[in-house]
């Protein structure tokens, strides 16, 4: 399907639903279950998209979270992973920690997505160090 209103709505009103849904379905669940969120493989329903929209469009969607605020990274790196795949894409979804967290009661960690190696939803952050890259070129989740 080219690039159309029709098209721009479907994608809207998917990207709305999976927002307000993921939450719930991320909770308590294994790292590995919650990347189910950002597949390796997937249809291209909104194939034609441009990139830049897509990436507007999930940050207007996420920009006042109800669920999921002190994790807000995540959400938005998972959806911004797969709905960037499903646009025919090829974004990888990247992890980090801070190595002054390590010992701390709670490790401070983030994820943002790539596209082409440059940063589009979020970026890494000061003293971050890379752990983590879930990439289609890959057969599992590797280590960075």
């Amino acid at each position: 399907m080219a690039d159309g209103p029709l098209l721009r709505a479907l994608f809207r009103c998917h990207l709305w639903a999976s927002a307000r849904l993921m939450p719930v379905l991320v909770a308590n669940r294994s790292f590995e279950d919650v990347l189910k969120w950002a597949p390796l493989t997937s249809s291209t329903p909104y194939r034609g998209l441009p990139s830049p929209y897509i990436v507007a469009a999930l940050n207007r969607t996420v920009r006042h979270p109800w669920l999921m605020r002190d994790r807000r990274c995540l959400r938005e790196g998972l959806l911004g992973h797969r709905f960037l795949r499903l646009a025919g894409f090829d974004p990888d979804l990247r992890f980090g920690v801070d190595p002054k967290s390590m010992q701390a009661p709670r490790m401070s960690a983030h994820c943002w997505v790539c596209l082409d190696g440059r940063p589009v939803v979020s970026d890494s952050l000061p003293g971050m160090v890379e752990i983590y890259r879930h990439h289609a070129d890959a057969t599992k989740v590797r280590p960075a």
